[in-house]
């Protein structure tokens, strides 16, 4: 009896330590946040943008757009950066008024998915109302990714431009489907979370008010889950100044004058202000989806909830 009494003694003084250490080093442990950077290669003035990111040494994850023109030279830029990592930002509609984008199969490969003119449609309701065929679909997604593939930079995860590509359970099942066929991450949308992480977008909050609203996301962070938030970033430019969102109003003034490019450039301003920077390390980690997917590893991935 006394024997079992000394054993029981042993195995609480070994396991209480222990227990006690695992809570205190997830005390200390500095919340993280995944910067996802969305749009990138639209265009130069995305492309000048992120390059003004990546200088900066901090890791981010850039959701590249492999159906735009310019998404050659954010392949270069990037290549040069080990801080960032990069996704496929899936791409089934264009919403800029005058700059349009069609699929990197063609037009007459997926007939489905664009308009008379061969581009893509300006909302994913348009969309919708065309019919679109699910083998179109998946055909279109495969040819972004291989082109992002072939481009010779490393992808480690797939996300859906304006939600589209998991805005339905058929369309998610098709993202699903080609996360695992190429073994990627998927970035979350809103609720459905693939790694747990916690959601923000930056894109629909106000210019005056938007550096505010992120700092206090970063003052308020979850302290065990990764703390995503969407940011979109341009440089302010006669290329980016004229751009018109035909899928929102929140980027355009009351009478129709185009909004986005201050909205992409206080973003990008806000990133790269000291205030942001002086947190990094201290009050927060920086965190990247290669590294996320690293840690957790690919077969953890999952849905956290079926909402859409």
């Amino acid at each position: 009896m006394r024997k079992l009494a000394c054993l029981f003694l042993l195995s609480c003084i070994s396991v209480f330590p222990l227990q006690t250490a695992t809570a205190q080093k997830t005390k200390n442990r500095l919340p993280e946040v995944l910067l996802r950077i969305d749009d990138i290669g639209m265009n130069h003035a995305t492309n000048m943008a992120i390059e003004k990111l990546a200088q900066t040494g901090m890791p981010f994850s850039a959701s590249v757009m492999f159906a735009c023109p310019w998404y050659q030279e954010t392949v270069a830029i990037l290549k040069k950066y080990p801080n960032a990592d990069v996704g496929v930002h899936l791409t089934l509609t264009a919403e800029w008024k005058y700059y349009r984008w069609g699929p990197v199969t063609g037009r007459s490969a997926v007939p489905s998915l664009v308009d008379s003119l061969g581009y893509f449609f300006p909302t994913g309701e348009a969309l919708r109302e065309n019919n679109y065929q699910l083998e179109e679909i998946e055909k279109e997604l495969t040819a972004q990714i291989e082109r992002a593939l072939a481009s010779g930079v490393h992808i480690s995860y797939i996300d859906p431009h304006m939600g589209v590509a998991l805005s339905t359970p058929e369309l998610r099942a098709i993202t699903e489907k080609l996360a695992r066929k190429y073994k990627l991450g998927i970035s979350t949308l809103n609720e459905n979370t693939y790694f747990g992480e916690t959601y923000t977008d930056m894109w629909g909050v106000p210019v005056e008010t938007k550096k505010q609203e992120f700092m206090k996301f970063i003052n308020n962070l979850h302290q065990t889950n990764p703390n995503l938030v969407i940011i979109h970033i341009a440089e302010s430019s006669p290329e980016m100044d004229v751009l018109v969102d035909m899928n929102s109003k929140l980027m355009n003034t009351a009478d129709g004058k185009p909004k986005a490019s201050l909205h992409r450039q206080t973003e990008l301003d806000m990133l790269l202000s000291p205030e942001f920077r002086s947190l990094v390390g201290k009050k927060f980690t920086l965190i990247n989806y290669r590294g996320l997917i690293k840690s957790k590893g690919l077969d953890k991935m999952k849905v956290a909830t079926q909402k859409l």
